[in-house]
């Protein structure tokens, strides 16, 4: 059974005309109409929107034909072990675990071989710089040494101008040689 045609089972069991059914479920009325008459194929969306206003049709079933249309047609075995599957576990939470630990704020007797050994950590070896020096050797310099403004200002002195040109708003120009 295709996909197309399982979703017509599903109009079927529904007891809506197509368009009621396009209402239902959320979707365009053309949209059943391309799907039952096998011109497109649904879209995820479309059969999430299904599985969505009936629950108890059956994913595996919905998707690939697999199984039972409903979950009410599995039997009681398999209606359990699902159940037990979708049930959310929780995870157990600081305060019961401290319920459940008997030795849970008793202190345990160390030996003196077990006792950790704290010594203090060692004095900075780095030397005392005030605090204007750090901020200098930190910083980056922001200024050109005067080497490069002398090359640039020479640099600018070989390249001569040719021609300067004026563009106007209303499209005319103006061209300058000197």
């Amino acid at each position: 059974m295709s996909l197309n045609e399982r979703i017509s089972k599903v109009i079927e069991y529904s007891g809506f005309t197509p368009s009621e059914f396009a209402d239902e479920v959320d979707v365009q009325r053309s949209s059943i109409s391309h799907v039952t008459s096998g011109r497109n194929k649904p879209s995820l969306e479309f059969i999430i929107k299904i599985k969505s206003r009936f629950p108890e049709i059956l994913w595996d079933w919905l998707v690939n034909g697999d199984g039972e249309m409903l979950k009410s047609d599995l039997p009681d075995t398999e209606e359990k072990t699902l159940e037990e599957k979708l049930k959310p576990t929780s995870l157990p939470d600081l305060f019961t675990m401290m319920n459940e630990d008997e030795d849970f704020g008793s202190e345990e007797e160390i030996t003196e071989e077990e006792k950790p050994i704290f010594t203090s950590p060692p004095e900075s070896l780095k030397t005392y710089q005030s605090r204007a020096n750090e901020k200098i050797i930190d910083s980056q310099r922001l200024e050109k040494p005067k080497e490069e403004i002398i090359n640039q200002v020479t640099d600018n002195q070989q390249n001569k101008i040719k021609r300067i040109v004026i563009f106007y708003e209303n499209g005319k120009f103006e061209s300058f040689e000197p």
